[in-house]
């Protein structure tokens, strides 16, 4: 389980995140669904490590990650996988060498055959000496979960990953972040502006606005809501 307690943040004089406290489940997904600006990103930069708040506590599997405004345990020993909205992928590298990466670094063993089982996961056998240039939207989109997942960690942060695909893409690359949590035993948080995104893949939904969360719960809960806010929200 992931906890957020009373968690305060600003960027210069702009608050961002106002006293917030939040649980995540272990092996659940769970969507963070708001308009820009209202913190969502900040959360998964938070729960990474990339940033540290100027208040309030994380901890992750028991173990106090943030507080004091002081990182107890850095970033690369959070087993954390983030995957950001322009998905970060290296130009200069084929696919192999990018989902490779990552172990290299590590100094892996076997590095050839996690990778080749990353490659038939996700149908990307073809590509394997292709460039990010030379594949289409949906393709990045998988290689840039698959460089995440091959370094196997047990919480997969994802950043509005889907915001640049048409409808048709969505529809396929959602299917797959729906069993990623079975197949590789994950905590996934996703965030999204999209309503429609979060009701097709989340175990659960937290509506931001202005840093505060307004509500959270099941799809069916959020969609039965009588909070004012989320009523508005989910028009659009």
């Amino acid at each position: 389980m992931i906890k957020l307690k009373n968690i305060t943040h600003s960027y210069g004089h702009k608050p961002v995140l106002h006293n917030l406290s939040l649980d995540i489940e272990a092996k659940q997904l769970t969507c963070l669904l708001g308009s820009s600006g209202c913190g969502k990103t900040t959360i998964l930069r938070l729960i990474a490590g990339l940033e540290i708040p100027q208040d309030g506590q994380i901890i992750i599997d028991n173990k106090t990650v943030t507080e004091n405004r002081q990182s107890i345990i850095p970033p690369h020993q959070r087993n954390t996988g983030f995957i950001f909205q322009d998905l970060a992928l290296w130009p200069h590298f084929t696919v192999y060498k990018n989902i490779a990466f990552g172990l290299a670094e590590r100094k892996e063993k076997n590095v050839k055959d996690s990778v080749f089982k990353m490659l038939d996961f996700f149908d990307l056998h073809a590509y394997a000496e292709k460039y990010p240039h030379q594949l289409s939207g949906g393709q990045k989109q998988l290689l840039a979960i698959s460089r995440s997942l091959v370094l196997k960690p047990k919480i997969l942060l994802m950043d509005e990953p889907l915001s640049n695909l048409d409808v048709k893409l969505k529809r396929k690359i959602l299917e797959h972040i729906k069993n990623l949590k079975q197949n590789f035993d994950l905590t996934i948080i996703y965030v999204t502006h999209d309503h429609k995104e979060a009701f097709a893949i989340a175990d659960k939904i937290v509506v931001l606005d202005k840093g505060k969360i307004e509500e959270s719960g099941t799809v069916e809960e959020i969609k039965k809501s009588e909070n004012k806010f989320v009523q508005y929200f989910l028009e659009y």
